[in-house]
């Protein structure tokens, strides 16, 4: 059992040191994620990849805490899946605030799911967010895939591993969501 694993299970039984411990051990690797993922945003984004990584903490593990039972860990793989999860509703969050029609927004933009590491424009994250929402709903595993591929940077081998399943498989599921996502987008631009 490695000490993320074991420090996850500390926090599952409502030990309240231990996300304390968990947070040098798992920084560096968030920090990583955050900065590429920002590194992709539009220029001008005033989000900075320490402060991306502090909200997502909050969310996934104090905020967890605050709540009425602690965080039900799966080990290290459901952790930075939460992790992929609190990072994608912050940039989403933050796209939707810039979007609003407070900041000029209310123009729409194509997204084109084949180069996702391209800067993106509020509107196309938001558009990427409800249709990987849809997916969820229909194919959970998938989605999964796409928010460690996509929000927090993963390769196709890492994320495999994180889920559980075969890079092989792996490659299947992000072949199938990137043809998913574009026809749901461009049938969501169409109407």
């Amino acid at each position: 059992m490695s000490d993320v694993t074991r420090i996850l299970q500390s926090i599952e039984d409502g030990d309240p040191q231990a996300a304390g411990q968990l947070l040098p051990l798992v920084y560096d690797g968030l920090r990583k994620l955050a900065a590429q993922k920002l590194a992709q945003e539009q220029p001008g984004q005033t989000l900075q990849a320490t402060a991306l990584v502090h909200e997502a903490w909050l969310r996934v593990v104090d905020g967890e805490r605050r709540g009425s039972s602690p965080p039900n860990w799966d080990g290290r793989g459901h952790f930075y899946a939460a992790a992929a999860e609190a990072m994608r509703r912050i940039l989403v969050d933050n796209a939707r605030r810039k979007r609003s029609d407070k900041h000029g927004g209310g123009r729409r933009v194509e997204l084109d799911v084949s180069r996702l590491a391209a800067p993106r424009p509020p509107e196309q994250l938001i558009a990427l967010s409800d249709a990987l929402d849809e997916l969820h709903e229909q194919f959970p595993a998938i989605a999964e895939l796409v928010k460690l591929r996509y929000f927090v940077g993963l390769s196709i081998p890492e994320a495999a591993e994180l889920l559980g399943v075969s890079p092989r498989t792996a490659d299947r599921y992000w072949a199938y969501a990137r043809a998913w996502l574009h026809d749901r987008i461009s049938s969501s631009d169409e109407g």
